[in-house]
């Protein structure tokens, strides 16, 4: 990288660690440092929200959708629309008509508020995890990044640096910080990706050219000579249904579907910023402007780069790189713009997909941190929310959690898996109860705890134990012993005579087609009905356990306070429960 460039980089980064200083001296206690002092307007949240929740980790992810599959990738955050305008119409009014949440900080206390400090506990643990995951698929997104982009940069050394930089970023700054910054951050990457990133990669598949400079940038017969050049190799280099809608299974589209559309009535993030706005008619106004961005902007713009990356990579562009034509899909996209940017704009480039990663990483573990300290530690010891001493103590959390989330990105390859993970983790847990509480007369508490507990555990089964691809190096031999009732018919008697490559290929289709799992101290090996993904059978275990045991163990004393005998940071709310 030019020293143009890194300068760049380095001193955008250096200015958003000052934002975070900056209102790191102007946080009060814990009112401040997790909800912002419920004042902010519609326009900071809403872009905030989406930085949250598309970010970098989404933007390398929905790069490698593309390189995998063209345009039909986008349908993946359609469901993020999806999920934004539902919870405008049905969750927040909820939440900002109840005078009971107008000083709680966290999600969990929602169901501290309807059932028990138990359930409440439970749901604190539960959010802790699933967002200490989601924070590690952030610091991986800039680790892949960052080795793409700097020559000799290795994976490890670059999850070391993203790390530390986002765990410093976090502890520092409150949720003005990262609402300000995710403003001024996806500014900046929409500026990067509309007048930098599609551009000059679009016009670089065209061939022709050793490198982009602004001359050529600013000539309109040669923006219009090579973008047609540009549209007929990527006509020829990809095949049709990468550049159609279409290129999807409907289980693709349920699986997205039920895993994204429900982190939007559990995600802590997102409560966090619906407690921190004016009133219910800014909240929704956000998660509309939110949804927006989510779909078609930021969708179909990830996308194209993947599309990019991909032509790209069949055209030969990244072997001065040391790589061919078989690149990984969540690399492409680094990788192609290392390639084609002009020096300065490689720099402005990076900087603003760090941000946006950045934006993700730091929302996220505040939101564990909130988890660990109001959820599961004020239940045990009594916790002033506006003590200085609280707000020393999250940013000790935060630390903690960022160092294990550091840890537990390099346990993990893949992005878009790790943050699928720590989402179905929570919606097959969370889900449900949270449906129950708001939106059912009936409550249990009994019911609510089990809902949560085997929903989770159910889908974290099936998940740990669904059969993967193989690796390039493993023995295959024993995989397809176990696999081989669910080959093609056609392959049922004469597998074994297959030779090693033709053997991985039939493994590898026979798992496209199916989600098989195999729990080897049962000795058992089923397949997961029409290929559906693990988390649908979690939330219907969810489901099932809480209708059955709402009715079976009704919460039985009204006007109860939630409050027993463990203390908690809400416990200055002395409001009583609704149960009928």
């Amino acid at each position: 990288m030019h020293y143009i460039d890194l300068s760049i980089f380095v001193l955008y980064m250096l200015a958003m660690l000052g934002v975070g200083f900056y209102f790191l001296r102007k946080n009060q206690g814990a009112e401040d440092y997790y909800v912002g002092g419920r004042s902010m307007s519609s326009g900071h949240i809403g872009l905030s929200v989406v930085a949250t929740d598309v970010g970098g980790g989404f933007s390398i992810g929905l790069g490698g959708l593309g390189f995998a599959m063209g345009l039909s990738g986008s349908w993946m955050l359609f469901t993020g629309l999806l999920g934004a305008w539902l919870a405008a119409v049905f969750l927040i009014p909820k939440v900002k008509n109840n005078p009971a949440f107008s000083r709680f900080l966290t999600f969990p206390q929602i169901f501290g508020y309807y059932f028990s400090p138990r359930v409440a506990l439970l749901a604190g643990i539960i959010s802790a995890i699933g967002y200490t995951g989601f924070t590690s698929s952030q610091i991986l997104a800039g680790a892949k990044l960052a080795s793409g982009t700097f020559i000799n940069l290795d994976l490890n050394t670059a999850l070391l640096i993203m790390g530390i930089i986002a765990v410093v970023y976090t502890v520092m700054g409150g949720l003005k910080a990262v609402i300000y910054t995710d403003t001024i951050q996806w500014a900046i990457l929409m500026g990067g990706l509309i007048f930098i990133g599609i551009p000059t990669s679009f016009l670089a598949v065209g061939g022709g050219l050793e490198s982009l400079g602004f001359s050529q940038l600013t000539d309109l017969n040669f923006l219009a000579e090579q973008s047609s050049r540009s549209m007929t190799v990527i006509q020829k280099t990809l095949p049709p249904e990468f550049l159609s809608l279409t290129n999807i299974t409907w289980q693709q589209v349920v699986n997205w579907g039920i895993t994204i559309i429900p982190i939007w009535f559990v995600g802590m993030t997102l409560y966090q910023r619906i407690y921190a706005c004016r009133d219910e008619k800014t909240a929704r106004r956000a998660w509309y402007i939110a949804g927006f961005f989510e779909w078609p902007v930021m969708a179909f713009m990830g996308v194209c780069l993947g599309i990019l990356a991909r032509v790209a990579a069949e055209q030969g562009m990244f072997e001065a790189l040391g790589a061919g034509t078989v690149v990984d899909p969540e690399t492409g996209l680094p990788m192609l713009l290392r390639t084609v940017l002009p020096v300065g704009l490689m720099g402005l480039m990076l900087s603003a997909y760090f941000s946006a990663i950045l934006s993700t990483a730091d929302s996220c573990l505040m939101a564990s941190s909130g988890n660990i300290v109001t959820d599961v530690i004020s239940h045990f010891r009594k916790i002033d929310p506006d003590a200085p001493s609280t707000l020393r103590l999250s940013q000790i959390i935060t630390l903690l959690v960022g160092a294990f989330a550091l840890w537990l990105a390099t346990m993990m390859t893949n992005v878009l898996d790790l943050m699928l993970y720590s989402y179905a983790f929570m919606v097959s847990g969370l889900f449900i109860p949270v449906l129950g509480a708001l939106f059912w007369k009936r409550k249990s508490s009994v019911a609510a705890f089990w809902a949560m507990l085997m929903g989770g555990v159910v889908t974290v089964l099936l998940q740990v134990n669904q059969v993967a691809s193989p690796l390039p190096q493993e023995d295959i031999t024993l995989l397809a012993h176990t696999l081989h009732p669910y080959f093609p018919a056609e392959f049922n008697t004469i597998w074994m005579s297959l030779n090693q490559f033709e053997l991985r290929e039939l493994i590898n289709q026979t798992l496209s087609a199916n989600s098989i799992v195999h729990m080897p101290w049962l000795n058992l090996t089923f397949r997961l009905p029409f290929n559906l993904d693990p988390n649908l059978f979690g939330l219907a275990a969810s489901l099932v356990i809480y209708v059955s045991l709402t009715f079976l163990y009704p919460n039985k004393q009204k006007g109860k306070k939630w409050q027993k005998t463990k203390m908690s940071a809400t416990a200055s709310i002395h409001q009583k429960t609704t149960v009928d």
